[in-house]
């Protein structure tokens, strides 16, 4: 398993945990809501005082998931006529 790969196995996506929102390691704490978090400007270190249970590589885990959504979108130019 490559490390893109490993990370990528804590997020964790269960019809029965947040609606199948994508979570981190099967807690019920968001990839969206750390994300948000996150964008807001909270730190790491903060989200993981608030969250015991988080751990440093599950940011990791957040952000190539995050990467990974990126790339897999695709942008198509659209032409306006007048």
């Amino acid at each position: 398993m490559t490390n893109n790969e490993n990370l990528l196995s804590r997020i964790t996506v269960n019809p029965d945990v947040m609606v199948g929102k994508p979570t981190v390691r099967g807690l019920r704490i968001t990839v969206e809501q750390l994300l948000k978090a996150l964008a807001g400007g909270l730190s790491e270190e903060v989200l993981l005082e608030e969250y015991p249970e988080l751990e440093k590589e599950d940011f990791f885990a957040i952000y190539a998931y995050a990467a990974d959504l990126v790339n897999e979108e695709k942008v198509f130019p659209a032409e306006i006529a007048l």
